[in-house]
């Protein structure tokens, strides 16, 4: 069943702080909704990891393939 999440839950999946939700949000890497608060779907959520794996997000405004040392 698919659902709607909000920041604090995204940011508990994915291991990060609320800002980081926000920064990926603000910069387009993941795409949300507005009901009241933010909201990101179950959906959207899993293809946003489908979208970026294998890729490095340290610099949302220059995202790159992952280099394995």
């Amino acid at each position: 069943m698919h659902q709607l999440l909000d920041v604090t839950e995204v940011a508990k999946i994915l291991k990060v702080n609320r800002n980081k939700v926000y920064d990926l949000i603000k910069h387009g890497h993941l795409r949300a909704l507005k009901l009241g608060r933010l909201k990101v779907s179950t959906i959207e959520l899993e293809d946003f990891m489908i979208r970026n794996s294998g890729k490095d997000l340290s610099d949302f405004e220059n995202v790159k393939e992952l280099e394995v040392v």
